[in-house]
Order: C-alpha cells, then structure tokens, then sequence
C-alpha cells in the first residue's frame, strides 16, 4: 500500500506505516500543483522586494534585519547550518521518517512557499530509505522543532548523516548512493523545511499507537488478576457504565468481561466479597480514563499531522502572506503531557493488584508472594521493589513539560511549549509501563 499525502487524512497508523513499516509514500498531483502555485507567488513577492520573515529578514530576535539580494541567496544555507544544534543520542528512525513525512503533508497544503524539488526530496528518501542522523535533544517544540528539522534540512545540501540500508554514511554519499539528486536551498526552502513542530508530533503519533496496545495489555492483566483475586464481578457489567456515559468505561468494562466469560468467576460459581477494594473494582473507570485521555490526545494530533504548521504562511489565492504563530506545539504537548500521565496512573492501579497477589492478608487464599516454598524461596516479593522503582520513576516523569517553558532567543521566543520534552519522557513512562 502506497499513502497518498495530499494535506488531509493522514491517519496515526498511516503514519505509523510510513514511519515504523516502510510504507511507501505519494505526493498528490494535486498538492504538487499548489506547492507550485504558492512558490510561484512567492518569487513574485521576492522580486517585488516585499518583506516577509524568513525569507527576505533574519528571524527570532534578528527578524527586524532585513537581507540584501546577495545575503538571501545563501541565507537559508546559514540559517541550517546555525539550527543544527542538537545534542545527545540518535533519534530512532521511525522518529524521523514519521518527521518527514509529516512535512511533506504540511507542503502538500501549498502554503509553504518552498519549491516542489524540496518536498519531492523528502519523498524520494522515505521511499529510498535515506534517513537523517537526527540528534533526539535541542527543541523547545516552539518555532517548531528547528534543531532536529534542521538535521534532516542537511540532507538538502547534500550535508549532514544518514542511514542507507544499515550504513551511517555522510549525507552526500548516501544521497548519491540513493540516486537521489541533491536539490539545494533557496529562498524560503530551508525555513519551510523546519520550521514546524513534526518531530514532537510524529513521536507522539508513534507513542499513542502504542499505548493503545498497551492499555489493551493492561485490561488482559487485569483480567487474570480478577480471576485469581476472586472478584466480584458485578462493578464491570457494561449497563452499570452506560448510565454513567464514558465511552472509556464502556469500552474496558466490557472488554474485561469478554476475557472472564465463561469462567466460574464470570458465571458466579466462586464466592466473593460484596464489595472489592479499589484497585479490583473500579478498574474500567480508571483505565477507561485512559482511553478516552488519549482519544482526546488522538485527534489533537491528528489535527497537527494534518495542518499547516509553519510560518510565515502563503496564501497564493489572495496574494497573501501572513506571520504567525502556527508552528508553536502546546496544542500537542498540553495533551500528550495527559496521555503520559495516564499511562503511570494505570501503571501505579497495576501495582496494587500485584500487591495484593502477593500479600497473604489480602490474596484469597494464594500463598505468600505467590511461592510454596515461603521463607526458603521469596516468590515475587523483589518483583514488586522493581515495579514500585518504576512506578516512582514514571511519577517523576509525570510531571507536565508545557507548564516548563522557559524564554529564548532575546525574549522574542518568550513562551515555548517544550513538547519534545514531553514526546521524550512518555516514551520512557511507556517503556516503564512494559
């Protein structure tokens, strides 16, 4: 299967089929013929010397500098050169593929500005398998995130790293290797290249793929401990959530009673308590809590793989170009900072049904840390000290990076949405999680 990117209905597995499974990608015919409409407009603009940021000025703090023809013609090469400032290890590749092809759908609205060779560039290394060395950290996720973009805007120049069929080779080298002809940058095709908040986004797009899966894993475990845990049942009767009305709840509540049907637990054949502890009876409460936090988180960034995140923005059909705001990620990071958290919430409600597994005074009847072989043997008591290790480590990591922001680039960048902090440490709430 081809994903065709056209601006609209890239989907999170759409995205995790570029990114994660080497789907092949097409730019629309009908996208390409509004990049180069808005390029188009763009170049007149150019040559009637009206000013517009990025372009034709510096930018941050220096965009009040307006450039000379001579300064633009080499402006977007230094303006890469000086963005490629991160640090720390590489980011996976899916990361970055998920990156690129976000951009691409970005372009493919025609508000760019930037030159069709350059989008088309980025297809042909998603479909050749050219990836950026990328560095993970350096963004603030607001004038996007313009130090790992900037690693992949390299590759333009025939600069930087990447990847080719297992090799890290230098950028021009794999390029050539590619046959992928190395495009350049002129006015404006370096800013449009980066400037957005795609790496945040494609990283939260590959992280609620997974969590979904994950909470899924969740409900299977809770499930086997309500078995063994001879719980009562009834909290989870489907009808019991519908009144209430979460479609979270609705939804856990009734995949947990799939996976007990037919059991002497689900038929009422084992005696149980009138009332079970929290952590046993309101299970599809809180994971439903879950699910419908990443749902919301979903469609936010769904919404940004399939907007115009970018600035300044072209509108080729009223001759316009506007500046603005567009690339800045707290629309993403405000609820991936939710969807993080309610990965550690349903983690640390885990932790306590593990608890009672292995505590004698609360396990119905199963022995001590789960051993026969109590005080020669200790069971699964240390696995509980690993799990409550993990557990503080993701409430440590629980803590919301869009609050953090902290001024840059002479106070003209003064509110950041530190999104890459949050796309970061959910990867590591996640992996705790497993």
């Amino acid at each position: 299967m081809t994903v065709k990117l056209n601006g609209s209905g890239l989907t999170i597995e759409k995205l995790v089929a570029i990114a994660r499974y080497n789907e092949k990608v097409e730019l629309d015919p009908a996208a390409a013929e509004r990049i180069n409409k808005c390029r188009a407009m763009l170049e007149k603009k150019i040559e009637a010397k009206e000013i517009m940021y990025g372009v034709n000025t510096g930018i941050g703090e220096f965009s009040e500098v307006v450039l000379s023809d001579e300064q633009v013609k080499d402006f977007q090469k230094y303006l890469i050169y000086n963005h490629s400032a991160g640090i720390g290890d590489p980011a996976p590749i899916e990361y970055v593929r998920g990156a690129m092809a976000a951009r691409i759908n970005v372009h493919a609205h025609g508000n760019s500005g930037n030159r069709l060779e350059i989008t088309q560039t980025l297809v042909d290394m998603l479909n050749k398998g050219v990836t950026p060395f990328v560095c993970q950290k350096g963004s603030v996720g607001a004038c996007g995130d313009l130090a790992p973009m900037s690693q992949i805007a390299l590759l333009m120049l025939g600069e930087g790293k990447a990847y080719y069929k297992g090799e890290l080779l230098e950028g021009k080298e794999a390029m050539d290797r590619a046959g992928i002809p190395i495009p350049g940058l002129k006015a404006r095709d370096g800013l449009a290249t980066i400037n957005g908040s795609n790496v945040l986004t494609a990283m939260s797009a590959i992280f609620l793929y997974d969590a979904d899966r994950w909470l899924k894993q969740a409900e299977i475990a809770a499930a086997m401990s309500l078995e063994a845990l001879k719980a009562n049942m009834k909290p989870y009767t489907p009808k019991l959530h519908k009144v209430r009305g979460f479609k979270g709840a609705i939804r856990s509540a009734r995949a947990i009673c799939s996976m007990v049907a037919g059991g002497d637990l689900a038929e009422g054949k084992v005696k149980c308590k009138v009332q079970d502890a929290y952590s046993m009876r309101s299970t599809p409460q809180v994971i439903g809590a879950a699910h419908d936090a990443l749902a919301y988180a979903r469609s936010q960034v769904e919404i940004e793989l399939n907007g115009v995140g970018d600035n300044p923005i072209f509108f080729p059909d009223e001759n316009l170009q506007l500046s603005g705001a567009n690339f800045q990620g707290t629309p993403v990071s405000v609820p991936m900072d939710m969807a993080g958290y309610c990965i550690t919430m349903v983690s640390v409600m885990s932790e306590r049904r593990m608890n009672r597994l292995n505590n004698p005074a609360l396990s119905v009847g199963l022995p001590p840390f789960l051993t026969k072989g109590a005080g020669m043997f200790s069971g699964l008591m240390l696995s509980q000290y690993t799990a409550d290790m993990q557990i503080v480590e993701q409430r440590i990591l629980s803590t919301p990076a869009s609050i953090q922001s902290i001024p840059a680039a002479a106070d003209q960048e003064d509110f950041v949405s530190m999104g890459m902090n949050t796309a970061i440490k959910n990867f590591q709430i996640l992996d705790n999680a497993y």
